[in-house]
């Protein structure tokens, strides 16, 4: 696990717990089992039954997905608990509560709440609880003790053994699936769509975005399987229109009883969050029986309210100006697409220069192939993790992609930004240059702090 920014800064219970649970197996290392957090869920007394879920799975999209919901119910008046991964700048922001990450008080008394407990697992069972198993423990605990009204949860990885799958949302979201974590979860996406349909259980609504054709048939069957009701997004719900808008863009919605919300704002770039702010709406419209028990849609002017509070670090996010530096935390080909499209559609750059650090672990040839065609050069870097790739391997991946005239490599993330932003002002057209900073949601987390942005 990295240290969620600069220790020095962080208050010394944060930084003790950070190292304790750096000891344990990190994110990318997994035992495909539920028993360690059954075992944890049944000693501190099975907190995740304590409060309605709306579970939420994918490959791209889960964030940002989950935050719109968190901000329409709670444009509903009701208490909502987040818990998502991973964290762009502080641990902490992990698991939040009415919108806003736990503060480090309540962040470090949880973990001391369920750490006794913690440690009588670690000895009953053959593997110790993992870092992402102990946080979802601490969010299931978090929002049992605040209380919450209902749950907005984001898997970690896959769905059917993903530590978070102990939790029955009533509502499963399946976000667009594509490629990624293939050696744990399938080489295609309708092998994927298998696992990641795990999280859809007996009985509940399962929302669904657009997917690969495979995919999609997995998740019906699956849905069939478990007698759970399917909505489909382009059939049952969708995006009826998009304009581009000063900072966002101007949706117009059609929700699961069949009513039109228009006028919607999100102050979001790109396609892709539309489609989101889609399936966001239907999954709380699902939640509060829109379509079913209930006739009448949601309040539109709530819905409107909600949406334009939306925000999302990190996902083409502009944290400077002259020139304008972008963070997105594209990783992996899919996203990267879908990145490149929106930059297209929404910025008007001149000239772009990327600064790419990306994990080991990732398929960083197409990522590089999806940005090629926006990005004028790329300056090539490493984060800090140990699942960077190293500079010198992505460089080489890059000249293959780019060509050696475009490439600059700098070892340092800081180094890389400032590159990046002197080849940017060297262009004619200062006005209409810009910088993507990308590749990794660490790496965006770090330049963020680089960068000053809170």
């Amino acid at each position: 696990m990295r240290p969620s920014a600069d220790s020095a800064e962080q208050p010394a219970g944060l930084r003790e717990i950070e190292a304790e649970l750096a000891k344990r197996w990190p994110e990318n290392k997994l035992e495909p089992s539920l028993d360690r957090i059954n075992a944890l869920m049944d000693i501190l007394g099975q907190p995740q039954r304590v409060y309605p879920a709306i579970h939420i799975t994918g490959t791209n999209g889960k964030t940002s997905t989950a935050r719109m919901v968190e901000q329409l119910l709670s444009a509903f008046e009701l208490r909502t608990g987040r818990y998502t991964s991973p964290h762009v700048e502080s641990v902490t922001e992990r698991i939040s509560l009415d919108g806003q990450p736990i503060s480090v008080e309540k962040f470090v008394e949880t973990y001391q709440d369920i750490e006794p407990y913690v440690r009588m697992v670690d000895a009953a069972q053959p593997v110790a609880l993992s870092f992402f198993e102990v946080l979802t423990g601490m969010a299931y605990a978090a929002f049992a003790d605040a209380p919450v009204d209902v749950a907005v949860v984001e898997v970690g990885m896959g769905g059917s053994w993903d530590a978070t799958n102990v939790i029955d949302g009533a509502v499963a979201v399946v976000t667009p699936i594509s490629l990624d974590h293939t050696d744990r979860l399938g080489n295609t996406t309708g092998a994927i769509a298998v696992e990641k349909a795990g999280v859809i259980k007996p009985g509940a609504l399962a929302v669904i975005s657009q997917q690969p054709l495979d995919a999609a048939q997995a998740i019906l069957e699956h849905s069939v399987k478990v007698g759970a009701t399917v909505a489909r997004e382009g059939l049952e719900f969708g995006v009826l229109s998009r304009e581009i808008a000063v900072g966002g863009q101007l949706l117009t919605l059609r929700g699961l009883g069949g009513a039109e919300y228009s006028d919607i704002f999100i102050p979001l770039h790109g396609e892709h969050q539309a489609h989101n702010a889609s399936v966001a709406l239907a999954a709380v419209e699902a939640f509060f029986g829109v379509g079913a028990a209930r006739e009448e849609p949601l309040d539109a002017d709530k819905v409107r309210q909600a949406f334009a509070g939306v925000s999302s670090p990190g996902r083409l996010e502009v944290v400077r100006r002259s020139p304008t530096i972008v963070l997105d935390a594209a990783h992996n080909p899919a996203g990267a697409q879908v990145t490149a499209s929106a930059i297209s559609e929404s910025f008007g750059f001149s000239r772009l220069i990327g600064v790419i650090a990306a994990s080991g672990d990732k398929d960083v040839t197409g990522l590089l192939e999806a940005f090629e065609p926006v990005l004028a050069e790329v300056v090539v870097t490493e984060n800090s993790t140990h699942r960077a790739m190293s500079v010198d391997l992505l460089a080489r991946q890059a000249v293959e992609v780019f060509g050696e005239e475009r490439v600059t490599v700098e070892p340092r993330l800081d180094d890389a930004i400032e590159a990046a932003v002197t080849l940017a002002e060297d262009g004619e057209d200062l006005g209409g240059a810009g910088v993507l900073i990308t590749g990794s949601v660490i790496t965006v987390g770090e330049a963020r702090l680089l960068l000053g942005r809170k």
